[in-house]
């Protein structure tokens, strides 16, 4: 299973950036897609997962409020907004196929996203 992720970058402390992630082998039907996170020197942290059910999104307390994740079925596509974005979200975000709760069976490469203060 392969994904592909995009959006990263360089910000300034309370600002905006979108990441995407598409799968480039299955159908978007055939899995749900989320976020982890890795700063340096810190462990694989869960950001944003979608429950089993596909009634309700998940999202890691320290991102509450600040991030949304949504997805666009026609594009087979999830997308991951961070707003107000903080210093200590510095980290490499990682796409992965998995619901909340469940072991990943893909993985995406990860994109870098830099907050300065």
């Amino acid at each position: 299973v392969q994904l592909v992720e995009s959006g990263g970058g360089l910000v300034q402390a309370g600002g905006s950036l979108r990441l995407s992630c598409a799968p480039s082998r299955f159908t978007f039907d055939d899995y749900t897609l989320g976020w982890f996170r890795q700063a340096p020197g810190k462990e694989l942290e869960g950001v944003a997962c979608i429950s089993r059910s596909g009634d309700r999104m998940e999202y890691a307390d320290s991102v509450k409020g600040r991030f949304t994740m949504t997805s666009d079925n026609a594009k087979n596509s999830v997308y991951l907004q961070m707003n107000n974005l903080k210093p200590e979200d510095t980290a490499v975000y990682i796409c992965a196929a998995f619901w909340c709760g469940s072991s990943p069976s893909g993985w995406g490469q990860g994109t870098q996203v830099t907050v300065s203060s």
